[in-house]
């Protein structure tokens, strides 16, 4: 029995000294008292379930003490990556962990993936060899569990009750409560988010003109200058295309080497990350709430036709339910291209991107969306050394991506018909020692618009920032003007 208890005890010191490992780390003191209690409480949890399911103390507290180990890596490699600890909505991707691994096994360090797989393979032989079948341990396991369940519920009720942790802010409240407590009172406050109703009425856009808008979201699509700081390092189609475009600017985003879904949902759908609350992490999780608001659901009212194009599985963010549901008319997916050729890397081009877009914008009749999510330049990108050129993995992607831009301008304004292109990064790279994060985010946007001759028509030259939702804000005020002038002309 006081065996058991050492155990017990060892494995919530273990706990609390795991936790003070994540980044940032505590300061003097440690952990709030609410947030280390939570913390235990769930842990007591996973100890008490695990011995109700294998009868073993010394198994049940190695099994908990390993999965809290695991959270506190994983955490650890995603902020590395990405500048921020492990959130809630990160576990409802686990299922695209093991559809696409390259997407998140990058992060991780070659012994750190070793140890994971490992454990996983090991897992259960290891569960089948602790196994006792004595009834009695199973029965305490049972009673732990329920017990150190009811606490917590309320512990977590008192922490709401209390406004711990009652704005999204991860760095501050993983510093503040630690790692397990911020998951768990995370997750409870996007459970409990209500959506504010947006302010009046949406206007429609009404059917006056063939009008084509092609939207391009470019994979880790940013200004080598402003990631490296060489001025020889300019892209040239970002140059002519903010000299031609009707609008350009930084881009807001809020991700950094990933979030993709951030960028996208902002643009789509228009919802600011303030006006979401919890929901901010991911909003796709959620994002059917909003298809109403979609850009693609609000200009099919006005009888336009919608395609989404995307070279890659559209189960990654249950983007084949999503869309749809959003407005969209065709799903252009992974199934529709060629395999990437020899030395064409792993993805899909952005060159075979470019001949699918022209030949689809060639093809549409009526006023028409073409929003369309780029691949080819997805990493991860290995560090280099400082006499290297920076990122000779990473340069050549972004001027395949910015030939891509270059190419698109051309074929817009060759298909004779009034269209508009607009093109964006959806976050930085994440290179380490080049690009990482903690300083700037932003990248570039760029809004051109045709007549009917094909002729780039110029706007204001001054560059203004805006956020994915204001884009998308301003994109259909846009068009929304041009079908008002229409209808006057």
């Amino acid at each position: 029995m006081t065996g058991n208890i050492l155990l017990f005890a060892a494995l919530l010191l273990i706990a609390i000294l795991l936790d003070r490992m994540v980044q940032p780390k505590p300061v003097a003191g440690g952990r709030s008292l609410i947030g280390t209690a939570i913390s235990l409480l769930a842990v007591t949890t996973g100890f008490g379930l695990v011995l109700a399911l294998c009868g073993n103390v010394l198994a049940s507290a190695g099994f908990s003490a390993a999965f809290v180990a695991l959270l506190v890596l994983i955490s650890g490699a995603k902020r590395d990556v990405m500048g921020e600890p492990l959130l809630f909505s990160d576990f409802a991707m686990i299922g695209s962990v093991f559809r696409h691994p390259q997407f998140y096994l990058a992060a991780l360090t070659r012994v750190q993936v070793v140890l994971i797989v490992l454990g996983l393979v090991g897992v259960l032989p290891l569960f089948a060899a602790v196994f006792v079948a004595e009834p009695y341990p199973h029965l305490a396991g049972l009673m732990i569990f329920v017990a150190a369940l009811s606490l917590l519920r309320l512990m977590i009720r008192r922490a709401l009750d209390q406004g711990v942790a009652s704005q999204p802010d991860p760095e501050a409240d993983v510093l503040r409560h630690g790692l397990i407590a911020t998951l768990i009172l995370y997750r409870r406050r996007w459970m409990a988010t209500v959506d504010a109703v947006p302010a009046g009425t949406q206007p429609q856009v009404p059917d006056v003109e063939p009008m084509l808008v092609m939207i391009v979201q470019c994979e880790s699509f940013a200004c080598p200058v402003e990631l490296f700081g060489d001025p020889g390092l300019s892209l040239p189609g970002l140059a002519s295309a903010r000299a031609a475009a009707w609008q350009h600017g930084r881009l807001l985003v809020s991700g950094f080497g990933a979030n993709t879904m951030r960028t996208e949902y902002g643009v789509i759908f228009g919802r600011e990350e303030a006006e979401l609350g919890f929901r901010c992490f991911d909003p796709y999780q959620t994002a059917l709430r909003d298809v109403d608001h979609a850009l693609p659901a609000r200009l099919r009212r006005a009888g336009w036709r919608n395609h989404f194009v995307h070279p890659h599985d559209m189960r990654f963010y249950n983007r084949h339910r999503i869309m749809p549901a959003a407005g969209f008319d065709e799903l252009v997916g992974i199934e529709h291209f060629a395999k990437p050729g020899p030395g064409e890397g792993r993805y899909v081009t952005d060159a075979a991107m470019t001949d699918r877009l022209l030949a689809l914008a060639g093809t549409v009749n009526g006023p028409s969306l073409i929003y369309a999510v780029t691949i080819e330049n997805h990493g991860p990108w290995a560090a280099t050394q400082a006499s290297a050129s920076p990122s000779p993995a990473y340069l050549p992607l972004v001027r395949n991506s910015d030939a891509m831009l270059a190419s698109l301008i051309k074929g817009m304004g060759g298909l004779g018909r009034p269209s508009m292109l607009v093109f964006f990064g959806d976050h930085r790279p994440s290179i380490p020692g080049l690009s990482q994060p903690g300083g700037d985010r932003h990248t570039p946007y760029v809004v051109l618009r045709f007549d009917a001759q094909g002729r780039p028509v110029s706007g204001d030259a001054a560059p203004r920032d805006l956020t994915p939702a204001q884009l998308h804000h301003s994109l259909f005020g846009l068009l929304a003007r041009q079908a008002a002038t229409a209808v006057a002309a």
